[in-house]
């Protein structure tokens, strides 16, 4: 199937289906018309085989208490396998309604209020929340941004562990926004850190999927790094959910090779949450784990795509919007600063160009000026919403 096709097939309009990207615009940024290019999903279906698979179940017409068949398991761990080399064990993996929700129970099981808890900013905004929301220390080292790139600023994470007595660390892994995939040399140094420190590991891997680049920017999980040195520290989390857009069907892992962190985690898991399994939402992860290659490989080849667009409209029209490196994510990350003041990115983007975005402020104080878009969507509103930023940089600066 050829990308045109594809796009036809799958591509489809998200309004009047109680949408949060579309249909609550009026309700979070005050106009319904607005092109949303904010939340992290698609406007793609899914594979027809998971369809397939959700229909065969409702077609049953019973939803009662259901447990983790073996085929999941299988299902999951021969994606781990095939697409990122990575060997896992059934019984290290562990059942969320999502990653955000798990991020809490971690902070939770792992740490105390007042323990200080890292992260590497800007960063996905329900990190701040899940440390600040537990009365935990919020510790933050900044990205190096030079250009676009980002790196991480060793010294001074070790300084901020050391100074805040740091008990867990949250990587973003591929990290949003800024768009990376932390190489192997990146991700050992880290690493050693936190082992050096005593410091616990949760690994935020959900987009671990979406590599703009195979060959050049591959993932790597943080349980595979160093052939597996780290790995009793580490917590992973991850899920079908982005890579196959299947947010909604609450279905996500808990992945903790250490034997005694997984009894700590059950032990407080089973105070906090008595819930069952989603049997749809694993219905839906296992078709998709096991039949959603071909699939996913159109949508990275049209994010992929959205990007390069993006890219050379902007460095043709607007070549003062940096625009961050994208390896992993479907997120774009720009600079708007060289053309409009960072305290009024909100009425250029919305009121001006009209669209909605996330905003460089949600993921950290020190980026207002920057907006996260979303290109895992029809090229046509990426169109869109590149041509209205440069219309409306070229009729500012007239």
């Amino acid at each position: 199937m050829d990308q045109a096709t594809f796009i036809e097939q799958y591509a489809t309009n998200r309004a009047n289906t109680n949408s949060l990207k579309w249909d609550a615009l009026d309700e979070r940024y005050g106009n319904p018309n607005l092109i949303a290019m904010w939340v992290a999903d698609m406007e793609f279906k899914v594979p027809e085989q998971v369809t397939a698979a959700l229909t065969q179940r409702v077609a049953h017409g019973i939803y009662g208490y259901s447990y983790t068949p073996d085929s999941y398991y299988q299902a999951f761990m021969n994606w781990e396998q095939a697409r990122h080399g990575l060997t896992l064990q059934k019984d290290w993996i562990r059942f969320g309604s999502g990653v955000v929700n798990s991020l809490y129970a971690l902070v939770n099981t792992y740490t105390q209020p007042g323990d200080g808890v890292l992260i590497l900013t800007p960063v996905y905004y329900p990190f701040f929340n899940a440390i600040q929301d537990n009365h935990r220390q919020l510790v933050t080292s900044e990205l190096h941004n030079d250009q676009g790139h980002y790196t991480i600023d060793f010294e001074d994470v070790e300084a901020k562990i050391k100074a805040n007595e740091v008990r867990l660390f949250i990587q973003c892994s591929p990290h949003n926004p800024v768009g990376r995939i932390w190489t192997p040399e990146e991700e050992t140094k880290l690493l050693a850190l936190c082992e050096q420190y005593d410091v616990l590991v949760v690994s935020d891997e959900i987009h671990q999927d979406i590599e703009i680049d195979r060959e050049q920017h591959p993932f790597v999980s943080a349980l595979s790094i160093a052939n597996g040195r780290f790995a009793d520290r580490v917590i992973v989390l991850n899920a079908p959910s982005k890579t196959f857009n299947l947010a909604c069907l609450l279905n996500s892992h808990v992945i903790i090779p250490n034997e005694m962190l997984r009894a700590q985690y059950d032990a407080k898991i089973n105070r906090l949450s008595q819930t069952e399994v989603n049997v749809l939402g694993q219905t839906a992860g296992q078709a998709a784990y096991e039949y959603g290659a071909e699939w996913l490989d159109h949508i990275l080849a049209i994010v992929r795509d959205n990007y390069h667009y993006l890219k050379s409209q902007l460095a043709e029209h607007a070549p003062k919007i940096t625009i961050a490196d994208l390896q992993g994510t479907y997120l774009t990350w720009l600079d708007l600063r060289a053309y409009v003041q960072p305290e009024a990115t909100r009425q250029f983007i919305q009121d001006q160009c009209g669209l909605a975005v996330d905003y460089g402020e949600w993921f950290s104080a020190a980026d207002q000026g920057f907006v996260r878009l979303n290109l895992a969507t029809d090229p046509k509103y990426v169109h869109k919403a590149v041509d209205n930023i440069v219309t409306c940089i070229a009729q500012a600066s007239r």
